[in-house]
């Protein structure tokens, strides 16, 4: 069964995209096949995976983003679309629904046909479900081990209505202020949503219609962009381990402590959320934005020079314990 992950914070600028983009190549290495699913209206996603081109062609009427996949039920014209994700690599099972600038127009509809859904009414129902269905739909038809969901730092209606159709969420997380204060909302925000697609789900009486759980488990956080030191703590520099150290405790209250009385908090053996650690790869971003490609994967090429080769090829290694986690995870 497909296991879907959502990569969500409501904080920006933790980097999320990025992680996830990597994260999704070596998982397709590794032998899964993986679809990754742009639903942020900024579409870095899509920009760092696909060419210009096919991004334009991918908006078209006839093309296959995840608004135009969706449009007619947004129009009221008809329902979703069935149209294949794009190929990523011609050397692994990696595809992509690519993002659209226009989905962030889908909102406004989810927010009108909300409390319409809760009592059963099968249109706004059709609204709510489209994007899970849509997914749902994608991930079959390319054979999808795990699918990869890419959310907006928002709390808004379109990421209600894609969070719910997730198994599982992960949250990339900065030690720094905003971070923690963006996780108090946070748990309170999803056990809200479990409670009203509960309601979604016990008015509707159709047997033809998928519709989200809205209970997607935490699987835990990923620490990213600090500063690194060989020598230091956790190989954080001093500044950055304040706010490290308040993350633990601060995610267990507002997260953990919420939503583990849903059963929607996966156990871990050692008790422990924090799933990896990826340090700031600074210059390196740029290098491997430009190439469309890893950063373990750019050369000399692409414009390295110097440590910077060393530096990029040793990269992969940040990620191989969150690709080992989710590695199992496509196995339960």
């Amino acid at each position: 069964m497909t296991k879907k992950i959502s990569i969500f914070n409501n904080k920006g600028g933790v980097g999320k995209t990025t992680y996830m983009y990597h994260v999704a190549h070596l998982l397709a290495r590794g032998g899964l096949t993986v679809l990754m699913v742009d639903c942020d209206s900024q579409c870095n996603l899509t920009s760092y995976s696909l060419t210009d081109g096919i991004i334009r062609r991918s908006w078209h009427d006839d093309g296959n983003s995840i608004y135009q996949n969706i449009l007619p039920v947004y129009r009221t014209t008809g329902d979703i679309r069935s149209r294949m994700p794009s190929r990523v690599s011609a050397d692994y099972d990696l595809f992509l629904i690519p993002g659209d600038l226009r989905l962030s127009n889908f909102e406004d509809l989810l927010g009108d046909t909300w409390s319409a859904a809760r009592g059963g009414s099968e249109p706004a129902l059709r609204a709510q479900s489209a994007m899970h269905r849509y997914i749902e739909f994608a991930a079959d038809r390319v054979g999808a081990d795990l699918v990869l969901i890419d959310l907006g730092p928002n709390l808004g209606a379109l990421n209600r209505a894609v969070l719910a159709s997730s198994d599982y969420f992960i949250m990339p997380v900065a030690p720094d202020l905003f971070s923690i204060q963006g996780t108090e909302n946070l748990g309170n925000k999803l056990a809200a949503w479990r409670r009203e697609w509960d309601q979604c789900n016990n008015a509707w009486e159709g047997e033809d219609l998928s519709i989200p759980s809205g209970s997607p488990s935490y699987l835990g956080y990923v620490v990213q962009m600090h500063n690194q030191r060989a020598n230091a703590v956790n190989n954080m520099t001093a500044g950055w381990r304040i706010y490290g150290g308040r993350l633990e405790p601060a995610i267990r209250r507002n997260i953990v402590d919420k939503l583990d009385p849903l059963q929607q908090v996966v156990r871990w053996p050692d008790d422990v959320y924090r799933l990896g650690q990826i340090p700031n790869l600074h210059s390196l971003i740029p290098y491997s934005l430009k190439a469309r490609k890893p950063v373990f994967d750019c050369t000399y090429r692409d414009g390295l020079r110097g440590e910077h080769i060393a530096r990029a090829v040793d990269s992969a290694d940040h990620f191989r314990e969150i690709v080992a986690t989710l590695q199992e995870v496509a196995t339960w």
